[in-house]
This record gives structure tokens, C-alpha cells and sequence, in this order.
């Protein structure tokens, strides 16, 4: 019991944080708003898993991604095509020059089915390639930067072409990935039909618990002598690694870990919206996730939950009303939040929550999981002169 009050949930400001969201996202919500309207918040909450990815990787790791859309879309697109391989079967399909294969390889004159495709006509490899795909993609790239020391503002921008590639790739290869208009259409899931109101409800809360999940996943790392690592290699990379710590595999473990995270979201954002495009693999999303996770506060698993809705809300209202004007809106906010609130919501809640009575007890000096607290000072110590000897 003290492990999971601990290390899954953070200790009484871990609780009290997680209990509060989970009323919001899985009572207060629900109840409060439409099916629209609540099926627009699981829309968003699928964005929160590639907020958590960043604060795993950049918050604590100090390794800012800027194609965390990538991950995103892999965990997309591999859910997509197994719910479109199940919308394609022959009897629906008999209209077309080759029934059996999604309506989009017919119009471009395939006449089978590719053989990368062949294997998502299972859900149970549907489910390993969500994870293992994107893993494995993080990881190729990963090695291949990490270990040559490549980071910073390079690694960024590395990570930002590689975004523009993979899109120019699945738009470019239409007859296979659908091209520009992606893959739609998506009717059942195992023959459980997901466009029905009962269902969206159901996807919803499925989401919402996977996202709690991810959130205490992201707390038992950082509370582990690894998140102790990651830290310090933020702070003192250099430090630990003239301690005997191979730093490129940390890095290359935790972007693994966070690209996972993000292709969770990206198949629940398929499920939930129905459809997937490379619109949401490329450098824009990809930016918005970074934006999404500085608003929330980029050192806080919970508040980027909170600075993804507001954001996504605020869009959502800006687009409405102002349709011509909400990328400069989204964009001042941004600034805004980076030059007032450097550390987003969960800073403004870290100072002012103390001040309400019924919190302060969860604001003792007792509790371990401030920031500054986390820091492994005798990992990150300096060799000595008598150990060099």
C-alpha cells in the first residue's frame, strides 16, 4: 500500500492532485456536458499523453522534442489501419474493382494488399505495434543521437525534419497510407460499432483511465533511482557521467519510454475521433504538444493535463469566434505563459495553493516532491582525487 501511495501516486500532493483530476475527467465532466462537447475533451485528452511524453522527456530529461507528433501518429495510424482493414471486408467492399482492401488502395489501381498491412488484420498485433513500433523508431533515432552527444537546439530540429519527412511520406504514398485525407471511414472495433453514442462514452472514460494510468507510470519513473539520474543529467550531465553513468542510454530509455506514451494517445485519438491524417503528424501538432506541456508546467505529470485542455479550449473558442486570428491568440498565450508563469499552472497552484486553509497541510515541509528535493546529490558528485588514484 505505501508503494502505490508513494511511488504511483506521489505521497498526499500526488493523491490530492490525481483524486482532483479524476473527479474533473471522470465525474464534473461527464455529467456537465454534452456527447459533442465531451467527446471534444476524450479529443483532447488524447493530445495530454503526448504532454506527459514531454514532461518525462523535456521537463525532466532536458531533452526537448520537437516531433513528438511522430509517436503520436505511429500509435495513430496503426490503429487506424486495423479498424480500416475490419471496414473493408468483402461484403462491403463489393462495389470495387478488388473488394477486400480499404477504398482508397482501389481508387489508386492496387489490386492486393500490401504486405506491411497483412498483419493489422489482427488486434492483438495491432496492440504490440502500437507500443513496439514507435519504441523501436525512438530507439533507431535515439542511438543514433545520443551517442554521437548529439542534444540541445540539434536535436530539436533533428527531431523537427524528421516530422516533416515521415509526413511528406504518407502524403506522398497515397495509394498505401491514404495520403492527404488519411484514413477514414472507421466503423467497428472487433465488431463493437464506435460511432454509436454509447460507445463514445465508453471510449471516453477508457481514455480518461489510460491517461491516470500514464500519469502514475510517469510518477513511479521520476520516483525510481532512474528519475533521480534523469534529473541530474539535466542539471550536471557531465557530472554523471564522469561517475560511471553511461548517459546515452538514459536518454535513450526515457525517449523510448515518452514516444510510447504519445502513440497510446494517437490510438485513442484514432478510436475517439475516428479517423487519422498525417495533419497530425507533422510540425505542427508537434508544437502544439511542446506548447501544451510549457502551459501546464513543463516539470508537472498533472498540470500539463490542465494546460492541454485550456489550450485545446481555448482554441476551440478562438477558431469559433475568431477563426482568422487564433494562431496569433495560441501564440501570444504562449509567450505569455513563458514570460510571466515560467512554470505554467503548476507553479500558479504550487504558490498560491499553500495560502487556501484546507490545503496547507498538503504543503508540509515533510513531503518529498518538490523539484529541488528530487535532486540525487551524491550521484551527480565529482570523482575524488583518492578514487582517480
Amino acid at each position: 500500500m505505501n508503494f502505490v501511495y508513494e511511488r504511483l501516486l506521489g505521497g498526499k500532493r500526488g493523491a490530492l492532485a490525481i483524486g482532483i483530476l479524476a473527479v474533473l475527467i471522470l465525474v464534473i465532466l461527464p455529467l456537465a456536458l454534452d456527447l459533442f462537447r465531451l467527446n471534444l475533451v476524450g479529443k483532447y485528452l488524447t493530445y495530454a499523453f503526448a504532454a506527459i511524453s514531454l514532461v518525462l522527456l523535456w521537463g525532466y530529461g532536458g531533452i526537448l522534442s520537437l516531433g513528438q507528433g511522430i509517436f503520436f501518429g505511429l500509435g495513430g495510424y496503426a490503429m487506424a489501419m486495423f479498424l480500416k482493414l475490419e471496414a473493408s471486408d468483402p461484403e462491403s467492399t463489393k462495389i470495387q474493382t478488388t473488394p477486400g482492401i480499404p477504398d482508397f488502395m482501389d481508387w489508386n489501381q492496387l489490386y492486393e494488399l500490401p504486405w506491411f498491412w497483412v498483419p493489422f488484420e489482427s488486434f492483438t498485433f495491432t496492440l504490440i505495434a502500437i507500443l513496439v513500433v514507435p519504441a523501436v523508431f525512438a530507439f533507431i533515432i535515439g542511438y543514433s543521437m545520443f551517442k554521437r552527444r548529439v542534444g540541445g537546439v540539434y536535436f530539436a530540429i533533428i527531431t523537427q525534419v524528421i516530422a516533416v519527412i515521415l509526413t511528406v511520406l504518407i502524403v506522398g504514398q497515397q495509394g498505401y497510407t491514404g495520403g492527404i485525407n488519411g484514413i477514414t471511414d472507421l466503423r467497428t472495433l472487433n465488431g463493437w460499432d464506435i460511432r454509436t453514442d454509447s460507445a463514445k462514452y465508453l471510449l471516453y472514460f477508457l481514455n480518461a483511465i489510460l491517461l491516470l494510468g500514464a500519469i502514475m507510470l510517469g510518477k513511479f519513473i521520476l520516483t525510481s533511482k532512474f528519475g533521480q539520474l534523469l534529473l541530474a543529467m539535466k542539471d550536471k550531465e557531465d557530472r554523471v557521467r564522469f561517475s560511471g553513468y553511461d548517459v546515452s542510454n538514459f536518454k535513450i530509455f526515457i525517449f523510448c519510454i515518452s514516444a510510447v506514451i504519445a502513440a497510446i494517445g494517437g490510438a485513442m485519438f484514432t478510436l475517439q475521433v475516428g479517423f487519422m491524417s498525417p495533419s497530425f503528424v507533422g510540425i505542427v501538432p508537434s508544437i502544439e504538444m511542446v506548447i501544451f506541456a510549457a502551459v501546464g508546467g513543463r516539470m508537472s505529470l498533472i498540470g500539463v493535463v490542465y494546460g492541454t485542455l485550456l489550450v485545446n479550449a481555448g482554441k476551440t473558442t478562438f477558431s469559433e469566434t475568431f477563426p482568422e486570428l487564433w494562431l496569433f491568440l495560441m501564440g501570444g498565450l504562449f509567450i505569455a505563459v513563458v514570460m510571466f508563469f515560467p512554470n505554467g499552472l503548476a507553479g500558479i497552484w504550487n504558490k498560491y495553493a499553500p495560502k487556501v486553509p484546507f490545503l496547507r497541510a498538503f504543503f508540509t515541509n515533510s513531503e518529498q516532491v518538490e523539484t529541488e528535493k528530487t535532486q540525487p546529490k551524491q550521484v551527480a558528485s565529482e570523482p575524488t582525487t583518492e578514487g582517480a588514484k
